[in-house]
């Protein structure tokens, strides 16, 4: 797998670059926004690993820029800036995972390995494209597209793999701490908050179809609410 690590911190980058390349990723680095642009185009990385803080512009704004063009490749922040309105702003701008710093190489590598796992490249070609009824909404798995009509939503890999879940289980309380565990790894205050992002996010795009719903039981977990006359089912 091959990554783009976009980190202005040379000596920090030379590091992760090493370690990495030790445990057999293939790994280019830009130190700024303008190169990791031109190295994404060039490169065609597997995933970003993408620092916050950068001498021409600021890490979020290079993620919307990247997923503008691209709503599949995982994002991970790797940021000193551990504030909740950060963490949010990271899950916002469309990344998947936010890592703060000091990390352990171990940790990084652990969560590289999850999100190219859950997009689907080391398994891409077993991969079988299923289509599913929500309410009026058609969602195709794991291509991620959500429709309505005659409209198509491009999800990101982290809000198609959580639609799913939360489809397998309609009608049924769905545990928020075994969600975090499933698709964090952990579940910690900062997962947590990210988790609350990716569920704001799926009621505003099923936010046209009033017979759906997804129920929040505070602290504990969600529910999809389907009207028992409403299609929610993988056909």
């Amino acid at each position: 797998m091959n990554i783009l690590l976009i980190e202005d911190e040379l000596v920090l980058a030379e590091i992760v670059r090493e370690s990495l390349q030790s445990r057999g990723f293939g790994v280019v680095h830009a130190a700024d926004i303008a190169s990791a642009l031109e190295k994404y185009y060039n490169y065609k990385p597997d995933i970003l690993v993408l620092d916050v803080m950068l001498p021409d512009g600021n890490g979020f704004d290079l993620a919307r820029q990247i997923r503008n063009i691209d709503t599949q490749i995982p994002i991970i922040f790797l940021t000193s800036r551990s504030q909740v309105h950060d963490v949010v702003e990271g899950f916002e701008s469309g990344g998947n995972d936010y890592l703060k710093k000091p990390f352990s190489i171990e940790e990084l590598i652990v969560r590289i390995k999850a999100l190219l796992s859950r997009n689907g490249l080391i398994s891409k070609a077993e991969a079988v494209d299923k289509t599913a009824s929500i309410g009026k909404y058609q969602f195709e798995y794991p291509a991620g597209v959500l429709s309505v009509n005659n409209k198509k939503r491009a999800l990101t890999t982290r809000e198609s793999e959580l639609l799913q879940l939360l489809l397998l289980n309609k009608n049924q309380f769905v545990e928020r701490k075994a969600i975090l565990l499933k698709f964090w790894g952990n579940d910690d205050y900062f997962s947590g908050r990210s988790l609350d992002v990716f569920i704001t996010k799926l009621r505003r795009y099923l936010n046209e179809d009033p017979t759906i719903a997804i129920l929040n039981i505070r602290a504990q977990g969600y529910k999809l609410i389907c009207s028992p006359l409403t299609p929610c089912f993988f056909s």
